[in-house]
């Protein structure tokens, strides 16, 4: 799963923050899996350590999140 930065306390706050066009990446912090630059992934946050207490799916168009789908 990825996350994207900054660290989105609440899925409502990240769906804001994408339909008020802002550039939001989503990334992998282990770096292993590189995230995908078009389609869909699912977010996840907040960022460890914290406990994840949201999960989205998003599009992605070019690398960026261009629509929070759920």
């Amino acid at each position: 799963m990825a996350y994207v930065d900054p660290n989105y306390k609440t899925k409502k706050e990240l769906k804001a923050a994408v339909e008020a066009g802002k550039l939001l990446a989503p990334y992998n912090p282990s770096g292993m899996f590189p995230e995908k630059q078009n389609g869909e992934t699912t977010i996840e946050g907040p960022h460890y350590p914290e406990a994840h207490r949201w999960y989205a799916r998003v599009e992605v168009k070019d690398g960026y999140i261009t629509k929070v789908i759920s």
